[in-house]
């Protein structure tokens, strides 16, 4: 019991580390502006359209590029400087944007121009995951790697349960163009962030560009990577529901507005964030609590989707997101652990198609799902692959094993 209380205090000491905290809270502010970027575009889309559908697509567009450039992105963060490939790709997204929040003000954010900025904003985004993911190690020493990434974690879920409801009284109160624009300004914040620590050098960069076939290779004879990959994709497509679909409970389900999507996303944030004080991530963690935790996360969601009243379906996304939060970061810290730094990128590559390329196929299910059937019975089925994922955790059981090869300090 005195090892767990000290690793939460690591979790909790890591912000103090001058390496990481400009990182953290620039993160943070980043993640924040996004969230008001997807509730405004979920909004006016279904605005729009009045289809759940039309809000996957959408979803769908914005995350297909991490999917089709996976074999790059990886690459670039494991061959070149991962600090400048965060600025570029940051400077990029916020040109995007700007744009976005422009059309909309001047009346000309139609469903065509939102879906092709979305896409576009992908594209550029790609290469920021794996970058990101990677340049974590290098701001903090080895035995403080997993309080790291449950901080990182709680700058996506912090941002979840403060974006959605500030981005829903944004656009509430000054429209959609504002929310577009706080984003496009956000973006600002993580590249002061990055240009502010100093991380150590990355290990040898390999002179010829890496393959993705080679991390490919190293997940199918390490067999407990897999298992940890499908995990995470398992994770985001379970909780797809309370983006896509936010706005159809909200209005179809609770008879509330349009913005309490906002607030229905918020609670599942909250939730993620409450998990956040709990201890955080160890390399010897068990497989069957990490299948705990993708189990709440499943059990969560199916509550969600069966809640008769909209205070019911709160509490029921806030045990969604305690559970998303908690399997997520477990997972994420054994694979970044599994791995040496020389491919690290790469697997963090396959890392953002799990977690970031499958929101597209799941959008578009979800969206179809909820128009053929209805949000309940969508919602219920994409509880599936977090049960699923929950039961081979709990059937390979043991603790992870030792990585072949040690993982670099740089």
């Amino acid at each position: 019991m005195t090892g767990e209380r000290g690793r939460n205090r690591s979790a909790l000491r890591v912000l103090g580390r001058r390496n990481f905290a400009p990182f953290f809270a620039g993160n943070l502010l980043s993640n924040c502006g996004t969230w008001f970027q997807n509730i405004a575009q979920a909004l006016l889309v279904y605005r729009l359209t009045g289809s759940s559908l039309m809000v996957g697509a959408v979803n769908f567009a914005q995350f297909a590029g991490v999917v089709l450039l996976a074999p790059w992105t990886g690459a670039a963060a494991d061959r070149y400087d991962r600090k400048r490939l965060i600025v570029a790709t940051q400077l990029g997204s916020m040109a995007v944007t700007a744009a976005l929040a422009a059309l909309s003000a001047w009346g000309r954010g139609s469903v065509g121009v939102v879906l092709a900025l979305a896409m576009l904003l992908g594209l550029v985004t790609a290469f920021a995951p794996p970058a990101l993911q990677a340049i974590l190690p290098s701001l903090v020493e080895r035995e403080e790697m997993g309080a790291a990434i449950a901080m990182n974690s709680v700058t996506f879920n912090l941002s979840r349960a403060i974006g959605p409801v500030a981005g829903a009284l944004i656009v509430a109160r000054l429209g959609i163009p504002w929310a577009f624009g706080l984003n496009a300004l956000s973006y600002a914040a993580l590249v002061v962030g990055v240009l502010l620590v100093h991380p150590r050098a990355q290990g040898e960069r390999p002179r010829e560009r890496p393959r993705l076939r080679d991390s490919l290779r190293l997940v199918r004879e390490r067999r407990e990577l897999g298992l940890l990959l499908a995990t995470v994709a398992a994770v985001s497509i379970t909780m797809d529901p309370v983006n896509t679909l936010g706005p159809a409970f909200a209005t179809q389900l609770f008879h509330r507005p349009d913005t309490a999507a906002g607030v229905l996303i918020g609670a599942f944030g909250a939730g993620a964030v409450l998990a956040s004080v709990f201890p955080a991530a160890h390399p010897d963690t068990p497989y069957a609590r990490v299948g705990a935790l993708v189990a709440l996360l499943g059990a969560g969601m199916a509550g969600f989707a069966l809640a008769p009243a909209y205070g019911m379906a709160l509490a029921a996304l806030a045990a969604g997101g305690f559970g998303y939060l908690g399997g997520q970061t477990r997972a994420t810290t054994l694979l970044q652990l599994g791995v040496g730094d020389e491919q690290r990128g790469r697997i963090m590559a396959l890392w953002s198609v799990a977690f970031l390329g499958s929101r597209p196929i799941a959008s578009l299910a979800d969206g179809a799902l909820a128009t053929a059937a209805g949000p309940r019975v969508a919602t219920l089925v994409m509880t599936l692959p977090a049960f699923a994922a929950a039961a081979a955790l709990f059937l390979h059981g043991g603790r992870p094993a030792a990585p072949p090869h040690p993982v670099a300090e740089g």
